[in-house]
Order: structure tokens, then sequence, then C-alpha cells
């Protein structure tokens, strides 16, 4: 998995390029972290990014294979924790989608404040109605607080899966703009959200999103209807 931190202007612009899918597993989320600490430490706002055409394909299926229900909750628990540093942490962060986001992946960009969509022929949603795996407790507080109610059902619990215009309806996104363009689009408002006060931006953060953040939190270690995820 190779992430790249790159700093200019108090904005860090991580991208995530696996060369495939940026399938999630447990190398990525160590890389992201690190990447995040880098970021937290020398600039005031994060764009987060994926390869052309591929946010994140979800998480890594070859990798779980031979997963225990051990394994599994293992992997949920440092996943919960990687969106709770994303959904909760004190620095504004925007996610530059330029491509597809599924399962995992589309869970990591709803953890973005600001979410920016490439225009085109790409798939975002969550398909764990499809894959028959049971949603964790971050995907269910993400889509209360980011999805339309209108799409609720019809995203989570029918694992509708979208185009880039329709998941601006549903909450997947916030705005369209044509790939060529989603990386400058989410470096400027991540420029201008690095503007403001660093101590308001984090309380008003925290506060809001409280509820999902403590569920998410007792959730850790705790994952009584998890059935082996692969």
């Amino acid at each position: 998995m190779s992430i790249s931190v790159d700093i200019q202007n108090d904005v860090a612009l991580i991208t995530m390029d696996d060369g495939k899918a940026n399938a999630v597993n447990f190398d990525l989320m160590i890389a992201l972290n690190e990447a995040l600490d880098k970021a937290e430490a020398d600039a005031k706002a994060i764009v987060l990014t994926g390869r052309e055409g591929r946010f994140s394909g979800g998480f890594d299926l070859g990798m779980m294979s031979g997963f225990t229900r051990e394994d599994s909750v293992r992997l949920l628990d440092r996943a919960s924790e990687l969106v709770l540093r994303l959904y909760g942490g004190p620095m504004p962060v925007v996610g530059a989608c330029n491509g597809h986001a599924i399962a995992m992946g589309v869970f990591l960009l709803m953890a973005c404040d600001t979410r920016i969509g490439a225009a085109g022929d790409f798939k975002l949603g969550a398909n764990e109605s499809i894959t028959g795996m049971t949603l964790p407790v971050f995907a269910v507080e993400l889509a209360r607080d980011r999805l339309s109610p209108l799409h609720q059902t019809r995203a989570m619990i029918q694992a509708f899966i979208y185009d880039p215009k329709g998941a601006v309806e549903a909450g997947y996104l916030d705005m369209l703009v044509e790939p060529d363009k989603v990386i400058g689009q989410a470096t400027a408002i991540a420029g201008q959200l690095a503007k403001l006060p660093g101590h308001a931006y984090a309380y008003q953060k925290s506060a809001m999103r409280k509820p999902a953040l403590d569920a998410i939190r007792a959730s850790i270690g705790n994952h009584p209807n998890l059935r082996k995820l692969a």
C-alpha cells in the first residue's frame, strides 16, 4: 500500500494508491494513521483522496478469506478507530472522491467533513446487504448522520448503488466537479477551512457528532451481532 502526504499552504493532501482498488486492510489503516499523524503535526486541514478512478473498493476480501471471528473483530475495531479519527478528529477533512467508493470505501468518504465527487461513470454505495455482511456500528451511525432520511432504507438496507449524481442526492457526496478538478476543488475548500480558528472547529465538530461518536466508541471490542466477515 502506497500512501503519500504532500503538505502545502497548511493543507495536507493524503493520497491512497495501491495500484488497484485501494482495498482497506491492516496495512492501509496503519499507513493512513501515520499519514494523519504527519498531517495533524504539520498542517491545519486535510484532503483525503484515492487513485484515478478509485477512492476505495472497501475491505480487502482476499485478506479476509481465512478470517476467524477474532480476526473480524480486530479489523472492525481498527476500522472503527480510523472512522473516529476522521469523523471526530479536530482538523477539517475534505474527501476528494475521484472514482468508485464502495462499502468501507464509502464509509471513509462519509467520515470526511466535506465530500467532493467526480462526475462520470462511477459507483458509490454500501453493498453489505448484497454480500451478506452485517453493517458495523460506525456504518449505521454515519448513515444516520449523513444520508438523507429519504435514502437511508434504500442505501443501507436495500444496498442500492448510486451514480455520482444520485450520491449527492442521497448524501454520500456534497458536490460534483469534473474528474480533473476534484483535487483542486477539494484543496481550495480545505484551504478555506484551514483559516478557521482550530479550537472552535474542533469543539463544534465533536459536539455536533457526539451521539454518533459515543456509539462508535462503545462498539469497539463489543460486536455481539458480528458473524465472520468472510
